[in-house]
Order: C-alpha cells, then sequence, then structure tokens
C-alpha cells in the first residue's frame, strides 16, 4: 500500500510540474536569473554528513539549475559562490574542499556538450587575486574555451563582495576624474555600471535565494536595484525544480515598476 502511495504521490506531482510548465511558458520569462545558493553546510548538519559532501551536493545541485535555465532559454545565470566574507570566516579545510570544487566544476563545465552545444559562455568575477593558482588557471582555461560563445552567459561570483565591487569602481572613476579624463557632470550611473565587474551584463531580473535567508548578503547591491526577489525555505541541495518553477511563476504574477 505504501508503494501504491508513494508512486500516486510522484504521478500526482508530475501532472503538477507539467501544469506548472505549460503555463510558464505562455508568459514572459526573465532575461537574467540570479541565485544566492545558501544552505550547503546546514544541509549537511541536517542530514549527519560530512560538510565537505554537502558542498559537493550543492555543485550537483547547480549543474540541475543550468539544465533548467537552459531548458527556459535563459540567457543569463549568475551563482554566488563564494563570498569575500568567506574567506576569513570558513577553515583552511573547509576552503581547500572549496577550491578544489571549484576546480573540479570549472574543468567538467570546458568538457560538457551542453555548454558547447549551447554556446555558453562562462564567465568569473570578484576578487580573482585571492585565490589560488589552480583555481585561477581553471578559471583562465574556461574563460578562454567559451570565450567567443554568447547565446548564453553563464557567470560564477568567487571571492565576490559587492561592496568592494563598488568602492574599486569609484576609485576608477575618481582616477579618472583627478586625471582630467572623466567630468563631473559625465559621472552617472552609467558610468558606474561600466565599471563594475558584470559590465556589458544586464542588471539580473530574479534573484533566488534559498536557506530561508531573507538578506541580500553583499551580492549584486548596485545590480539589484530593481530586481524581483524570492527566498526559498530549502536548502541548496534540495532545492528542486518544482521549486524553481515556482518562483518563475511567481515572478510573472509581479508588476515591475523600476521605482515608478
Amino acid at each position: 500500500m505504501a508503494g501504491f502511495t508513494d508512486r500516486l504521490g510522484e504521478a500526482l506531482g508530475n501532472a503538477v510540474d507539467r501544469k506548472l510548465n505549460r503555463e510558464i511558458r505562455k508568459k514572459k520569462l526573465p532575461n537574467h536569473v540570479a541565485c544566492i545558493m545558501d544552505g550547503n553546510r546546514r544541509h549537511a548538519l541536517q542530514k549527519l554528513i560530512p560538510v565537505a559532501l554537502g558542498h559537493k551536493m550543492g555543485k550537483e545541485k547547480l549543474e540541475d539549475v543550468m539544465d533548467w535555465i537552459l531548458e527556459f532559454k535563459i540567457k543569463y545565470l549568475t551563482v554566488y559562490a563564494l563570498s569575500t566574507e568567506n574567506l576569513s570566516s570558513r577553515s583552511e579545510e573547509e576552503l581547500e574542499e572549496l577550491f578544489n570544487l571549484y576546480v573540479l566544476g570549472l574543468e567538467e563545465l570546458v568538457d560538457d556538450k551542453r555548454i558547447h552545444e549551447n554556446r555558453v559562455k562562462i564567465s568569473v568575477i570578484g576578487r580573482r587575486e585571492l585565490l589560488p593558482k589552480r583555481v585561477n588557471d581553471s578559471i583562465d582555461n574556461a574563460e578562454k574555451v567559451t570565450n567567443n560563445y554568447e547565446q548564453y552567459v553563464f557567470t560564477i561570483c568567487l571571492a565576490y563582495g559587492s561592496r568592494e565591487e563598488i568602492v574599486e569602481a569609484i576609485r576608477e572613476i575618481a582616477t579618472l576624474h583627478a586625471s582630467g579624463d572623466l567630468s563631473l557632470e559625465d559621472i552617472d550611473e552609467r558610468e558606474v555600471s561600466n565599471r563594475l565587474y558584470t559590465k556589458g551584463m544586464p542588471d539580473p531580473d530574479l534573484i533566488i535565494r534559498t536557506s530561508g535567508e531573507e538578506r541580500i548578503s553583499n551580492f549584486l547591491l548596485w545590480q539589484s536595484a530593481y530586481s524581483e526577489f524570492i527566498f526559498v525555505d530549502t536548502f541548496w541541495p534540495s532545492f528542486s525544480k518544482r521549486e524553481f518553477l515556482r518562483a518563475l511563476q511567481t515572478y510573472q504574477t509581479r508588476t515591475r515598476r523600476f521605482g515608478e
């Protein structure tokens, strides 16, 4: 009886997903989705498994999300993988495990047929000078191999902090102004945007944060001024396609006013 009930529940769930899928495709989708991938460590603690395994499961979930993004032909995906704060708050052992995962993940992306068939450009933004050489070598290779792709853009934020990003932009603008190459009157939103790590990318339409936390955590502060935010209670490794579909559906029900 239990087996029948489980199969019935799964069948009903699949029917719900198909209905959601059809409804979502009838309306405008976001062009740029960003994810704050929160909850790997707490997922591991909840499941009584090593934290390293929680991070590995988080990496595997990102692969699922990439599939969903490609399925709905959403051009831009940006994910928050490691903050500058994480570099000082995490143990050396955990950071080494994370760095190894980043190297593995980037190497797998380079060999992933989905990347090449869909012409996905890979970009990594953040304070890359704070990352180990092996991570930077993998980043350089992934960016070089996909440099000419432009159908989709997958951006990974590593050693990233939005306040630092904005400060760097301010310093560059101040230097140009001091040298006489940029007048005070010409300093506007466009000048700032063009000096951020995300130069050339549209601002995110939708930002999804998992784990139940409802804060931005120094992520795309300038770029998210008019983004729609959706907070999901599930830890990142357990984030399901149904929750992703519901996030898209919720986005479609909102009226974007852009400050008006």
